[in-house]
């Protein structure tokens, strides 16, 4: 019974991969195919790709990159988790204080982060710190409304039956709203380190740095197409990582919840 369980299992899961296979390899077609008639300096060949990556990987200035533009996006992620949940948990629980943000909130999106840059290197100045301030101003707002929501959709008979049995406002946040609220803040944290990535990266063009962001400007000035294409594959390779590590954390939360 178990080998059957575990051959379903696995069978499943090989379906659920073979979609994405599928449309990796009609992605490499047609970039094969477009890149034979638009030529390299447009379009290069994803083996040009593969070659530039090599190279790039041999002068040694990947991984300083990733790590300097990776660190900078987990303090951002950081920033804005430490400031978002209480602002969240004040929202949900205070209706003037709901009333007073939420528009606020609201209209600070609508604000692109390439215009608040110069504004912040004006008042922090040049720095890693300064760009990690614009990534966690990117991941703030998921952050918020997603752990807001969590917070709201608690069932309010089991809260009610914790303030019957005694549990004041510290014990009710830390035995019942944090782990059945923890699903959905970690959904926002999941869109939220992909935006971090964004935020560093436009930190780095506008601010400066020494992550992929101004591999990526390097690259465009000496007008390195390869170059690009490798740099963001490496770019979108670590934010896929980084979000499959919270979309783990997010599962195991729900099912430690169903419990």
């Amino acid at each position: 019974m178990t080998r059957r369980t575990d051959r379903a299992a696995g069978a499943a899961g090989a379906a659920g991969v073979l979609p994405a296979v599928v449309l990796a390899v009609a992605i490499l077609l047609a970039w094969t195919w477009g890149a034979g008639r638009l030529g390299a300096v447009l379009l290069p060949a994803p083996s040009a790709v593969v070659r530039a990556l090599g190279e790039l990987a041999a002068t040694g200035d990947l991984w300083p990159a990733i790590g300097a533009t990776g660190g900078v996006a987990a303090q951002g992620a950081l920033l804005a988790v430490v400031v978002a949940l209480p602002l969240a948990w004040l929202i949900v629980h205070s209706r003037p204080a709901a009333a007073a943000l939420e528009p606020y909130l609201a209209a600070s999106q609508a604000i692109p982060a390439v215009a608040i840059a110069p504004l912040l290197v004006l008042w922090f100045g040049y720095g890693p710190g300064t760009t990690a301030l614009l990534a966690a101003l990117l991941v703030f707002f998921p952050i918020v409304i997603t752990t807001a929501l969590g917070l709201r959709g608690l069932d309010p008979e089991v809260l009610a039956a914790a303030r019957v049995d005694g549990a004041g406002t510290w014990r009710l946040l830390r035995h019942i709203e944090t782990p059945l609220a923890l699903p959905q803040f970690l959904a926002g944290l999941r869109a939220g380190v992909a935006l971090a990535m964004t935020g560093a990266v436009v930190g780095e063009f506008v601010i400066g740095g020494r992550g992929l962001g101004q591999l990526l400007e390097s690259q465009r000035t000496r007008n390195d197409t390869a170059g690009l294409f490798a740099t963001l594959v490496v770019l979108t390779l670590t934010s896929m990582t980084a979000y499959a590590i919270v979309r783990l954390l997010e599962q195991r939360a729900a099912r430690m919840t169903e419990r």
